[in-house]
């Protein structure tokens, strides 16, 4: 049985994008991204609302795996490539070898099928697509950057009371702190 978790970077109030969009206040560090590819290393799928797949798909198939770029980099772009990807979208049409689109009807029964299907973790990514399948998700991950926002797109925009259990908390060098959340 797998497990679904949810991973967004977010600011420390709680924001994934600021108030004008962009995620540009997530100037990602070298222990970061150190520890984004010792995560990525052990997924057994993404699942990405449209928006994410988009901001994800063309850089870290097309630009940044590219010799040149620091190894980090090259790294995590091979392990995302191959890693099987959803992208859960009534309006992608397309999408290259590797990509599955999965329509709004049929999100929460094919997440349900993965999660029976798929003996690992499936990285849950996009704010709109966790608060849908919210019942589905077994972890909440965060890392917070040491930046306010002031306001933007929340990290889970829920409108109900959701108790968890802190089970792991770390402060990474660069002041990135990790946060991992389970249901009590």
């Amino acid at each position: 049985m797998g497990k679904i978790i949810y991973w967004m970077n977010a600011s420390v109030d709680g924001y994934i994008e600021k108030a004008g969009g962009g995620m540009d206040f997530f100037e990602p560090s070298e222990d970061f991204r150190q520890e984004a590819n010792e995560h990525v290393r052990r997924m057994s799928a993404f699942l990405f609302g449209r928006r994410l797949y988009e901001a994800m798909e063309q850089p870290w198939t097309q630009e940044l795996g590219k010799e040149g770029a620091p190894a980090v980099e090259r790294e995590f772009a091979r392990l995302y490539q191959e890693t099987p990807r959803y992208v859960f979208s009534d309006t992608v049409q397309n999408v290259p070898e590797g990509v599955t689109i999965v329509r709004s009807v049929d999100a929460a029964s094919v997440v349900t099928r993965l999660k029976q299907e798929i003996d690992g973790t499936l990285q849950l990514g996009g704010p709109e697509l966790a608060a849908s399948l919210i019942d589905l998700i077994d972890e909440f991950w965060v890392y917070a950057f040491p930046v306010i926002a002031g306001g933007g797109k929340p990290y889970l925009p829920v409108r109900e009371e959701l108790p968890l259990r802190l089970v792991e908390n770390r402060c990474l060098a660069s002041g990135i702190t990790f946060r991992r959340y389970v249901r009590p």
